[in-house]
Order: structure tokens, then sequence, then C-alpha cells
């Protein structure tokens, strides 16, 4: 910059002291002409006054002449155009399609296992301002499967993401919507979901299905509640198929895992294998977390997890309750309610939340149990404890725990005589669905939005419903 700026001053004086030499030469040019035609009009009528007019008019001139070339000497330089432009487009704001509308999808496909594959599929991808955020292999016997995370514009159609996947070489290709939790790096999703499962037993048929995407998840018990056998024996390394996959259940049962829409890849089978096999070693876990609430009357209450470790309790609480209150619970004979418990409060089937007083007494059990790719909820209260908020406080847990485990929705199935879940359900404030068949009302939830579930000593306030749990 400093030799750039002595280089220009030298170029300056140059030209000033060129321009000085002719302006002195003009000026001898001027007098010479000068004198000839004044020795011309010296020797002609009024040549006096003539030549003194044309003296004045001479001096005009060069006076208008130096004022000039002062005024531009003393103008500012011309300025660096190439300087300009670029500082212009620098502090030039960032066009208006940088800041378009995006959204997020995740896609597999299987391509060709040969070079330049991924390349073209790439540069498809490229070509539609598609940017590829996250990939992962799944190598295959004929081929390799890929699963891209994208982020693509809001206007691009799904039909013509998946048509250009095609035309590049992919097929079987799989498209479905995703959001800010795919962001994370396969690696640290792997930790967090197995972290998940080792805190909780009832969290692994959720990692499962967060793990492979849309899927239905049956856990079948090593027999059934009049003790015949229910569930095929599976090798201890499991069963991989096309669309299933097949794992012993550490209770003793069987764990079956089907995708019809997409094929299981090894890799995937070998992760659910490491989950499957980190719940067996860790056996049956509940988190220890205990919520005090006080009801309306002033009496303390506590809300825990529960386990196959409160069976007996459970049972004790069947007892105390009438023939009415176990009807509307479990919709069958009264005598065969006791078969339910070791079902019902096994991790492995959901997730049960216990009330317990302040002397150690059950007197409440809700649960949320995983049915396929539904979840159903369901209450007990004993009948002393009815009517003071127990059931309706259960419920909005259960429904909570639904949201978090990323469920759309929630069924609960009672008799159309049973106002109290009626209400209970309403107080909720979700949009329900309502069908009746045979006497029998299934109510249905959307989850969506229910507020985070309350922590520490907290009071139960009167809702609607609250009244009838």
């Amino acid at each position: 910059m400093t030799q750039t700026t002595t280089r220009s001053a030298r170029s300056a004086r140059r030209h000033h002291w060129r321009r000085d030499v002719v302006e002195l030469a003009a000026l001898f040019t001027a007098v010479a002409v000068a004198d000839a035609v004044a020795n011309t009009i010296a020797h002609g009528p009024s040549g006096p006054v003539l030549l003194c007019t044309m003296a004045v008019a001479l001096l005009a001139t060069t006076g208008f002449h130096i004022w000039w070339a002062r005024r531009h000497e003393h103008a500012p330089p011309p300025p660096d155009t190439t300087a300009t432009d670029g500082a212009a487009r620098s502090a030039a704001p960032a066009p208006e399609g940088g800041a378009r509308a995006t959204v997020l999808w995740r896609l597999r496909t299987t391509v060709r296992d040969e070079p330049g594959s991924l390349a073209a599929l790439s540069t498809a991808l490229a070509a539609l301002r598609v940017d590829i955020l996250s990939l992962q292999t799944h190598p295959l016997s004929d081929g390799t499967v890929d699963e891209f995370l994208l982020r693509a514009p809001a206007g691009l159609a799904p039909a013509q993401l998946t048509r250009t996947v095609a035309g590049a070489g992919g097929a079987h290709s799989w498209l479905e919507r995703a959001d800010a939790h795919d962001l994370v790096d396969a690696p640290t999703r792997m930790l967090s979901l197995a972290t998940r499962t080792a805190l909780d037993s009832a969290e692994l048929p959720l990692a499962l299905r967060q793990l492979l995407g849309r899927c239905t998840i049956h856990s079948v018990p090593a027999r059934s509640l009049t003790g015949q056998p229910l569930a095929e024996e599976v090798p201890a390394e499991g069963v991989l198929e096309e669309h299933t996959m097949k794992f012993r259940d550490p209770s003793g049962g069987s764990l079956t895992i089907e995708r019809p829409q997409l094929p299981f890849t090894p890799t995937e089978f070998a992760r659910v294998r490491a989950l499957v096999e980190l719940d067996a070693r860790l056996g049956q876990r509940v988190p220890p977390r205990r919520d005090v609430l006080t009801l309306p009357e002033g009496n303390a209450i506590t809300v825990r997890r529960a386990d196959t470790d409160d069976l007996a309790a459970a049972r004790a609480m069947h007892q105390r309750c009438s023939d009415r209150t176990l009807a509307q619970r479990y919709h069958g004979p009264v005598g065969d309610t006791d078969r339910y418990l070791g079902h019902l409060l096994s991790p492995r089937f959901g997730r049960t939340l216990a009330v317990e007083t302040a002397s150690g007494r059950l007197v409440a059990l809700g649960h949320l149990l995983w049915d396929g790719e539904e979840t159903e909820v369901a209450l007990l209260v004993e009948d002393a404890w009815q009517q003071r908020g127990i059931g309706a406080e259960l419920l909005r847990r259960l429904v909570a725990m639904a949201a978090e485990a990323g469920n759309e929705s929630v069924y609960a199935i009672t008799q159309a005589s049973n106002t109290g879940m009626v209400a209970a359900m309403r107080g909720l404030g979700l949009p329900l669905d309502y069908q009746i068949e045979e006497g029998t009302l299934v109510i249905t939830a959307r989850p969506t939005g229910v507020p985070a579930l309350r922590e520490d000593r907290t009071e139960l306030r009167q809702r609607d419903g609250s009244r009838h749990g």
C-alpha cells in the first residue's frame, strides 16, 4: 500500500512538470504572434487603441487559464475503482435467496457398490440445491444402503426428490420428514439411546423405535395367563429376516420387530442386538424418582414408578377395591384381575405409576402400555381414594410420558357408564375422538403440546374431571 502511494505521488509530480513546460511554450508562441500582430497594427490607423485592447484580452485569458489549472490541480484524486467495487460487494447485504425456507428429510436408498455411485447421487442432489448434512452407509452383499439427512428447499416436492434419486441410480428409496433431533451424529445417538436403556427397563422399546424409525415392536411373554407357552424359541444371537428381527427377551419371552415398508440391514441388526444385550445384562431397573403431592384436604401422597416388585402391594389393593371398580378397569371377570398384574407391572410392556400414602400403602395404579405403534392408558384408584384428583393427576402424567416418548396418540378403553374416566380424559384439554362398540367406549387423545411433568412437592388443584379420578 505504501509503495503504490509513493509511485502515484511521483507520477503526479512528473505530469505537473510537463504541463508547465507546455504552458510556457504556448506563452512564448503567443507573445511572438502578438508581437507580429502589433507591428502590423501599429503602422495602421487607430493602431495604439487596438493594441491596448488586445493586450487586455490576452491578460484576461491568461488569468482565466491559471485559475482553471489551479482548480483542477487541487481537486481530489479519482477513486480506486477496484477497491470501491470490492468494498461495495463486501458491504452489500446477502440476497434474499440465502434466507429461503428449508425442511429436513431423511432419505434411504440403495446404490451400486462401485466407484462414482455416491458422487453421481450427490451431484443430482446438489442440482436441486439440496444440502447433505450427514451420511450413514449400510454395506450389503450386492450394494450399499446410504442413509442421508438432507436440508432441502421447502418448495421442493417429495416426489421430485425421489425421482431425482432414482434417476441418479438410487433404488428402493424411502423418504420421511426429519427434525432437529436427527442432526445428532450416529455414535452420539447410539450412546444416548444406550444411556436411556441403562437407566430404565421401559426405555428399550422406545429406544428401538427411535433407532429404526417407523416400526412395530411386539414383546411376547413366555407364557399366557393360563400357563400356556406363547413365545417361540429364538437363538441367542437373534434372527434377521428381510422385514423382521427377533431376539430373546430378558424376561423369558421374545422380542419381535417388524418394518414392512423398509428392509432391515445387518448394521441395524447389530445395533439392536447391542441394546438388547445391554438391557439383559443390567436386569430390571426403574428410576428412583418420587414426587410428593398434597391433596386438597391436606393429605400427602407420593407418586413413583412401579414394577413387579410391587406385585404383592397391588394384589392387596385389588382386595380392597369393589367389584364395580375392578370391572370398570379390567372389563372382565373380577376373579381374573390378579392374573394381569404381572404383565401390567413389567417394564417390558410399558410404564406404571404407583400412588402411595404417607404410611406406604398403595392406593392407585396408572399404566401406559406399548401396543405396537399405539399406546394405551389405564387407571385404577382404590374406592376410598376416589374423587380426590388422584386419577386425573396420574392420567396427566402418563399422557405427558407418551408425549415425551413421541407417541402421536393415546387411547383409553372404558365403559360408557364410567363418567369419571370420561371426565378425566376431557380434563386433559386435548382433542379427543370417541368410538363406542357394544357398550365399550374408546377415547383417543393427541398428546402433542402436553406440559412437562411437575417436580418436587406440588399441590393437586381442582381441574375439570379431577374430582372423578
